[in-house]
This record gives C-alpha cells, sequence and structure tokens, in this order.
C-alpha cells in the first residue's frame, strides 16, 4: 500500500485521471479500516484527509465518470465517512451502491462493490448469499480480457471464496 500512497500523493490536478479514483478507494479502503484498528488511532487524522480528497475528486469527475460509477465511488464515501463518524449516511450508501447496478448492470467494478457492501452490511441490510450472487455476476465480466490486471478482479475472487467459506459454516 505505500506505493498506492506515493502514487496517490504525486498526483496534481494536470495528471488526474479516471482510473486513479480506483486507487484512491481502494487506498481510501485500506487507510480507514488501517485507522479503526486498536493501537492505530493515529493514522485517523490521515485516513479522514485521504477520503475528504477522495471526496473532492469524485465530486469533480461526476460527469465525466462511466455510468454507475459516481454512484458507486459516492457509496464509498459515506462508508467511509460513516466508519470515520464524519458522517451517518448508510441506508443512502447501500441505495447508491444499488442505483449504480441498475445504471451499470455490465459493469464488474460497479457489481463487485454493491457485492462488497452486502458483505459487509449487516442484516437486515446485507447478507452474504446476496453478496455471493453479486460477486458471481461480476466473475462473469471480469473475465474479460480488458480486466485480467485489475485489483478488484482478484479481489472479487477473494470475496466468492469468503462467502462460499460463511455460507457452508452457517
Amino acid at each position: 500500500m505505500s506505493v498506492w500512497k506515493e502514487y496517490i500523493d504525486n498526483l496534481s490536478t494536470d495528471n488526474f485521471q479516471l482510473s486513479t479514483l480506483l486507487y484512491e478507494y481502494g487506498y481510501c479502503g485500506y487507510i480507514v479500516a488501517e485507522a479503526k484498528k486498536e493501537g492505530n488511532e493515529s493514522l485517523m487524522p490521515s485516513a479522514k484527509v485521504f477520503v475528504a480528497r477522495f471526496r473532492q475528486h469524485v465530486e469533480a469527475m461526476k460527469g465525466k465518470l462511466p455510468t454507475g460509477h459516481y454512484e458507486m465511488y459516492m457509496s464509498a464515501v459515506y462508508v467511509y465517512e460513516l466508519r470515520l463518524k464524519q458522517s451517518i449516511h448508510p441506508i443512502k450508501a447501500i441505495n447508491m451502491a444499488k442505483q449504480g447496478t441498475q445504471l451499470a448492470p455490465k459493469d464488474p467494478l460497479v457489481l463487485s462493490y454493491y457485492g462488497t457492501c452486502l458483505f459487509y452490511a449487516p442484516k437486515p441490510f446485507g447478507s452474504k448469499a446476496e453478496a455471493l450472487e453479486w460477486f458471481e455476476k461480476a466473475d462473469t465480466l471480469f473475465r474479460a480480457p480488458q480486466w485480467q490486471y485489475n485489483w478488484v478482479r482478484e479481489a472479487n475472487t477473494m470475496y466468492i471464496n469468503q462467502c462460499k467459506e460463511k455460507l457452508k459454516k452457517q
């Protein structure tokens, strides 16, 4: 993650690209999770800065993003802010993620993100069984050659395996 942090830190508005949001999304998820761990509270200010910057970039790119991506990324912002105790929008977050799937039903990033929301959301909002359905839909689409080296493809496969393991234990 240090490589991702360095990459994100060195971005300027001149070289900011759509693909950069995916790296910011991933890094924010990582830094927020780390800041929430006991003993890592010192990371909280940094996590808040990264999430605020991610929000700013998402909002600035609104009209330029592929269909469904604004909803996906803003949902992630709401989730990160919730975890950082900066806002309370869990329903809005899940609704935006679901709206993204309706707007982009063939986009594996959007489908996988919604699966992630369902994976982590407490009942009655989420479920591992429903998450698995979305991860499997995304998996089929991730098999296209353009996704071969995308980190979300690998994460999606990991989530499929985790869902199957958790569902076996139920």
